[in-house]
């Protein structure tokens, strides 16, 4: 890679891993696991979480699940086996997450005749391009080559 698109590559990447640590160690604190009940349960899919777990415990997992999806894609700058597992994690995530603009009441409305929704949730559509540009970036093509 050319060094100009390497140090976009690094930032992208890294800037991912970034954010869903940070948002990961976030889910632990009371006030995200209120904002996160009402996109969770509401979702077909994920509602049964707070069958089993509380408020809380439901918004731990998704806390782990981010700061792991977060280690891995750094370890994926190193190893390429991780790479891929780190872009399948990027992919279920922000899949998740931009479901949430559909499953979730109110979330869409129109303000000064402009539709309108939480943006929050829009930040994952190039962070999902992202995840799948790094499972393109697949082992099998690099030939166990490290990309940075």
């Amino acid at each position: 890679m050319k060094t100009l698109t390497r140090i976009g590559y690094f930032i992208s990447f890294a800037g991912v891993a970034i954010i869903l640590i940070w948002i990961g160690v976030y889910k632990f604190t009371p006030t995200e696991a209120a904002a996160i009940k009402p996109l969770v349960s509401n979702h077909f899919l994920l509602f049964w979480l707070y069958d089993i777990l509380s408020d809380q415990g439901v918004s731990n997992l998704f806390g782990i699940i981010e700061i792991i999806s977060g280690i891995l894609i750094i370890l994926g700058f190193y190893f390429n086996v991780i790479r891929i597992i780190a872009g399948i994690c990027m992919l279920i995530t922000f899949l998740f997450t931009l479901s949430f603009l559909f499953t979730t009441p109110g979330i869409w409305s129109v303000i000064d005749g402009v539709g309108h929704i939480d943006f929050f949730i829009l930040k994952d559509l190039p962070m999902l391009g992202l995840g799948i540009t790094y499972i393109g970036l697949a082992p099998f093509r690099e030939q166990r080559r490290r990309i940075w």
